[in-house]
Order: C-alpha cells, then sequence, then structure tokens
C-alpha cells in the first residue's frame, strides 16, 4: 500500500494532526507499507497504542460544488 499525503482530502486537517503517517514521515510525506505493516499499524491503532492511518481518499467521479 502506497499513501501519498498529498492525495489525502483530510490533508491540512485535525484527522491529519492524529494519522500515524503524519507522525511516520510528516503531513507531506509519501510512505509504502507492507501488507504485514499495515496489519501491524490496525492491530496497534485497534487497542490505542498508535494513531489509525487517516487517509482519506477523494471520490472518484465527485464533481465539487
Amino acid at each position: 500500500m502506497i499513501i501519498d499525503c498529498g492525495t489525502c482530502v483530510a490533508q491540512h486537517t485535525n484527522a491529519c494532526d492524529d494519522c500515524i503517517v503524519s507522525a511516520l514521515v510528516g503531513p507531506a510525506g509519501i510512505i509504502e507499507l507492507a501488507n504485514e505493516e499495515r496489519a501491524a499499524i490496525d492491530a496497534m491503532s485497534s487497542v490505542g497504542l498508535v494513531s489509525p492511518i487517516r487517509l482519506v481518499l477523494p471520490q472518484q467521479g465527485a464533481s465539487a460544488s
């Protein structure tokens, strides 16, 4: 999984401030996670040890209004 903060619609919001990706690489970062790494982050965040991945991708075909 490749996470590019530049594509996240939550960039520069409170969600971004509480995202594990921002903690690892900064709010404008790009990170590639193997399935095992993603599973580890999900497991740790489910019990409150780290913040979750808060990536929010824009909807395909959504128009700006």
